[in-house]
């Protein structure tokens, strides 16, 4: 046998404390009792008064408190099986780290900004299993879907603006990527989440839009950045990005680009100016989605049996209740 609330075994000392309580009591109003009357004479000016009665009751009264103690520690005895199942949403983050993402319209950097949603997001959902794509000109899987939401933290800390071999501003490698990582079906329990200024010089984005409607995967996106834009700093320079022309390159949010791979599978669009941005209504719409089993697993249990001393408790306190009173009124006509 062993208890589930151990640390509230010292209640059951209360037991014999009630009880010794009870019965000094007891001894106490008889001995005022007996100044009026003889206790040779109990007997027969009362023949229904039993001093087992008295007895009776401060057993019961010591019983109840045991017993109600002995619930609340919660008992368990018996082998029983149960099945834990996991369940919840495929999620994978599409995180930009173009040349343009260094760019600090939103305070300290627009990549910055979106490496603190990921870790809120993750922190907010931690029943989901997530994956993570870094996207450039070109696509990596940082990390597989996965339950672990430190490996994503730790990941996050690689990812720097232009870090990739193949620079560039092209979101459709990044959701070819991000499909291969949910694998084949149309399952409702797919979301991409996509965490971008919306430049895209690669086109493409209408087949992919397709193809993420018809495996049923649902994006979710955060624009990260302003209309008005910024200029872009170069990585480990004091200059500033330029054009072929050689001149100063202003990068701005492009909505169009994302708002409707949003729209196209039913998802939704979140502008982004602040580090400090809120991403609960995205985080409520992904949780609402259709969940999947995760992981499945029967563990042994042992059964809980606080409803033996919690009944055990019940009737004494009952027994107390009734043989209590008409003790009491005993004493009173004996006295």
């Amino acid at each position: 046998m062993s208890f589930a609330e151990p640390q509230l075994l010292w209640l059951a000392l209360l037991a014999p404390l009630a009880g010794g309580l009870a019965g000094w009591l007891w001894r106490r109003r008889l001995s005022a009792d007996a100044a009026w009357a003889a206790r040779g004479l109990w007997d027969r000016l009362l023949a229904a008064y039993r001093p087992g009665r008295l007895r009776l009751s401060v057993a019961a009264l010591a019983l109840a408190v045991l017993g109600t103690s002995l619930a609340l520690a919660r008992p368990r005895w018996g082998e029983g099986e149960q099945k834990v199942e996991r369940k919840g949403v495929d999620v994978v983050y599409l995180i930009d780290s173009s040349l343009s993402m260094g760019a600090q319209d939103v305070a300290p950097s627009r990549l910055a900004a979106a490496k603190v949603l990921v870790r809120r997001l993750a922190e907010a959902m931690p029943g989901n299993r997530m994956g993570l794509v870094q996207d450039e000109g070109s696509s990596v899987v940082l990390a597989p879907l996965t339950v672990d939401g430190a490996v994503i933290d730790l990941l996050l800390d690689t990812v720097e603006p232009g870090s990739m071999p193949t620079p560039g501003t092209e979101l459709a490698p990044g959701i070819d990527a991000a499909l291969k990582l949910f694998g084949e079906g149309r399952e409702k329990h797919r979301a991409l989440v996509v965490l971008s200024d919306g430049e895209d010089f690669g086109g493409g984005l209408t087949n992919a839009a397709d193809r993420l409607k018809d495996e049923g995967v649902v994006v979710y996106a955060f624009g990260i950045g302003t209309p008005d834009g910024t200029i872009v700093p170069v990585p480990g320079s004091h200059q500033s990005k330029l054009d072929e022309n050689g001149k100063v390159v202003v990068s701005r949010l492009h909505e169009e680009t994302l708002e409707p791979l949003t729209r196209a599978t039913g998802g939704l669009y979140q502008r982004v100016t602040s580090a400090g941005a809120d991403p609960s209504a995205i985080v409520r719409r992904i949780e609402s989605m259709e969940k999947r089993t995760l992981e499945s697993d029967t563990v042994n249990t042992r059964e809980e049996r606080y409803q033996w001393p919690a009944g055990i408790g019940a009737a004494a306190l009952l027994l107390y209740l009734a043989v209590a009173p008409f003790a009491e009124r005993a004493r009173r006509r004996a006295a």
